[in-house]
């Protein structure tokens, strides 16, 4: 699983900085969360390609973090018979979409689908697909903005082959699938199940994207024991009043709402455009007093993250 960030940056493209957005890539699947403006010239820069997106999770309806959409769809309609898309984010984004795609009369040559937040909806799982499900949770804003979680289904546990030999499993075909968590009949009619020759399941690797918020407990919800966490850190810690005024974290705030959701590493994004590229290794140094784990995220890197043990 790779994770490509394709911006960094808040409230505005700037020269050499794009606006925070991060794509998930997981076996030729694409999943990206937040598009602002320009989103697709970073997206081209690191060359992805489009064939593969199937999700667009959009936080919230400021323009820093959905203006990029219909550029992005427009791209997609390039390629001959693209996916489906599914458009998933605040109420309002399907009117959102359908009202740029109707004013703007673009060419779209495939089917879209939304999932909107509901508070009603019966728990906190927005999207499930044959490779993750994504999670999402009100966070705490100037207006109504959704964190999200993404969880890797669980993988078959490890394959014990002695414990196979015992059963008179032959090699070949059977063991595979058995490998892949599958129950089979063998020769003899016996049926096998996979937990009779593997370990418990593993769980795969966890993710989360948190931007736009003041402390709250829902952060530590999303990003608890992740893999990656990403979460904004707008500004220094000298500048907190301006963070609570609009509705943000400082980079200490993030760090150590990290560290308390116990994730593993952090990337802070949506930094305030009041810093350039001289101050970001100061926001690193403030954010790593407080968990050693935490970095400053860089336009167009890309951070794999390994299964777990």
């Amino acid at each position: 699983m790779d994770c490509i960030l394709l911006g960094s940056g808040g409230m505005m493209p700037m020269p050499g900085r794009y606006l925070a957005s991060m794509a998930v890539r997981l076996d030729g699947r694409l999943y990206l969360f937040d598009a602002g403006e320009g989103t697709q010239l970073a997206w081209k820069t690191c060359r992805i390609g489009l064939r593969g997106l199937s999700v667009v999770a959009v936080t919230h309806l400021h323009a820093d973090h959905c203006l990029g959409i219909p550029g992005l769809m427009m791209l997609k309609a390039q390629l001959d018979d693209p996916e489906p898309l599914t458009v998933m984010g605040p109420p309002g984004i399907r009117e959102f979409i359908l009202e740029n795609h109707r004013i703007l009369d673009f060419h779209l040559n495939y089917p879209l689908e939304f999932i909107e937040w509901s508070a009603d909806a019966p728990d906190w799982k927005a999207y499930e697909d044959e490779l993750l499900r994504i999670f999402w949770e009100p966070l705490e804003h100037t207006r109504f903005c959704l964190g999200y979680r993404v969880e890797e289904l669980e993988r078959p546990g490890r394959f014990h082959p002695d414990a196979a030999d015992a059963l008179d499993i032959p090699e070949g075909p059977l063991r595979g699938r058995l490998q892949r968590g599958e129950s089979v009949t063998l020769p003899s009619g016996t049926v096998v199940a996979a937990h009779q020759v593997s370990g418990p399941p593993r769980r795969g690797r966890h993710l989360a994207y948190v931007v736009d918020t003041r402390p709250t407990p829902a952060i530590q919800r999303l990003c608890q024991g992740a893999d990656l966490a990403f979460i904004e850190g707008m500004f220094l810690p000298e500048h907190a009043e301006q963070a609570r005024a609009k509705g943000h974290l400082t980079v200490v705030e993030a760090a150590r709402a990290a560290r308390k959701a116990g994730a593993r590493r952090a990337v802070l994004i949506h930094i305030s455009p009041r810093y350039g590229e001289e101050d970001l290794d100061r926001l690193e140094r403030a954010a790593r007093e407080h968990f050693q784990d935490a970095v400053v995220g860089r336009d167009l890197q890309v951070y794999s993250v390994p299964l777990p043990d």
